[in-house]
């Protein structure tokens, strides 16, 4: 390696938002003390991949991503949550550098440094405010604790992450006012469980501004509401208190967007499951939740072919869903995943049947997704832009997460800009699309 020049680390970032979270720290510190990202293995000094250990596909496709890494590179350091569980690597790939679980920063950061020493000193680069992104500059993702105190049956993040710890309200919040003023619209509240938050610190106070703030889910949705930027709630459990929150959507504080995995409807299969919340009154505050909130979007994931799930439990599931009539709909058959409690439960599903209910619920999903989209037709929405084209640019409205829902395509007589928010007619809807003409800016 050429002394006078910075050395190269490429990155491999998989999983979910709050892994890229944690790529996006390790990433901000290399950069600090002079280390340059590289866009291919091939010519960098080291390769470092942040894993996914959730499901056993995604277990796969991190080993695919070390393997890659190491054919094309060689040296190769392996962080995340399947670096939590190191045996199934370190069988597979016994060369790589070094093998740390989720969060563990400083132990990527020395197996970098013992690898490729950094060529000077820390404290003399410069960084800009917010850290390094790895999402596009108008949105970011905000995580404001870590782990989980829930016990699913069909979940080992508890084992990877351990459980749940917030982080101070006021340090939430000033690193959401840096990205606000860095140019950020839109800040995605991500963690294993955002509606526990602070939990683990008895909602203690930190002082903010002039004002002490309280380490509540209600309290920091209000107050992120404050700094004039998009706020979306993803990854919340339907715990009571939730309820105030669609207060805030009401008004305007908080996108009227919530991410809520039910996972199911059915009462016994969510007891098997051993979901938190009362789930027997959820169509009620469904309801209830639109009452206050004509407005309010609702995403959630599903999984079916769960042990013990028969037909009479898929088809509540289905009803459910009629009713519920939810905008947003993630679906997953289950799988195994090596030390999950569900492994042990009765009632193994066949393939061919998780199959065959996978594809009922998506067309059941994809029905009431086009006649929700339909009432849109017509309507006024504000989009923001994430890619732009000669005449047709590509966003989303407040009811759509990035790469996880639908998108809304514009047309506009000047050039928009990504990032930019513009006020849309939308003129037609398909199953999971908007179509409109800018209307305004």
């Amino acid at each position: 390696m050429d002394q006078s020049a910075a050395p190269k680390v490429s990155f491999v970032s998989l999983g979910c938002p709050k892994a890229l979270v944690d790529s996006e720290r390790i990433i901000t510190r290399l950069r600090a003390e002079g280390y340059e990202l590289a866009r291919k293995h091939d010519g960098a000094d080291l390769v470092i991949v942040n894993t996914c250990g959730f499901l056993d596909s995604a277990k796969q496709e991190s080993l695919g991503a070390i393997g890659e890494a190491m054919a094309e590179n060689g040296k190769v350091i392996v962080t995340g949550c399947m670096g939590a569980e190191p045996e199934q690597i370190e069988k597979a790939y016994p060369n790589v550098l070094s093998i740390t679980g989720p969060q563990q920063y400083e132990s990527v950061l020395e197996a970098v440094h013992r690898a490729v020493p950094p060529t000077h000193n820390p404290h003399l680069d410069l960084l800009p405010p917010q850290g390094i992104k790895l999402t596009p500059r108008h949105y970011a993702y905000l995580k404001i604790s870590e782990g989980c105190n829930n016990r699913c049956t069909f979940c080992i993040i508890p084992k990877l992450r351990g459980d749940l710890v917030s982080r101070q309200a006021n340090d939430v919040l000033r690193e959401a006012e840096r990205l606000v003023a860095a140019g950020v619209k839109e800040l995605l509240v991500v963690s294993q469980d955002t509606s526990a938050y602070g939990i683990d610190l008895k909602y203690a106070t930190s002082p903010w501004k002039d004002r002490e703030v309280r380490a509540r889910f209600y309290d920091l949705a209000r107050e992120l509401g404050e700094l004039g930027a998009w706020v979306r709630l993803q990854y919340v459990y339907p715990y009571p208190h939730v309820d105030e929150v669609i207060g805030l959507m009401s008004e305007g504080k908080v996108l009227p967007y919530l991410d809520i995995p039910f996972q199911h409807a059915s009462p016994d299969v969510l007891k098997q499951m051993r979901r938190p919340a009362a789930q027997d009154k959820t169509l009620a505050r469904i309801k209830s939740w639109r009452e206050q909130c004509p407005d309010l979007t609702l995403r959630s994931t599903f999984i079916v072919g769960f042990p013990g799930e028969t037909d009479s439990d898929f088809q509540y599931l289905l009803d459910w869903l009629d009713e519920a009539q939810i905008d947003r709909l993630g679906c997953f058959k289950y799988e195994p995943v090596a030390g999950a409690t569900s492994n042990g439960l009765e009632g193994t599903v066949p393939e061919e049947i998780k199959t065959a209910r996978w594809n009922a619920l998506m067309a059941r999903q994809k029905r009431i997704s086009a006649q929700r989209l339909k009432r849109k037709v017509g309507t006024r929405q504000q989009v923001i832009i994430d890619e732009v084209g000669p005449s047709v640019a590509k966003g989303r409205s407040k009811a759509d997460a990035p790469q996880i829902d639908g998108s809304v395509y514009v047309a506009s007589r000047r050039p928009l800009k990504v990032g930019e928010i513009v006020t849309a007619k939308i003129e037609r809807a398909d199953e999971y699309d908007l179509h409109g003409t800018v209307a305004g800016f």
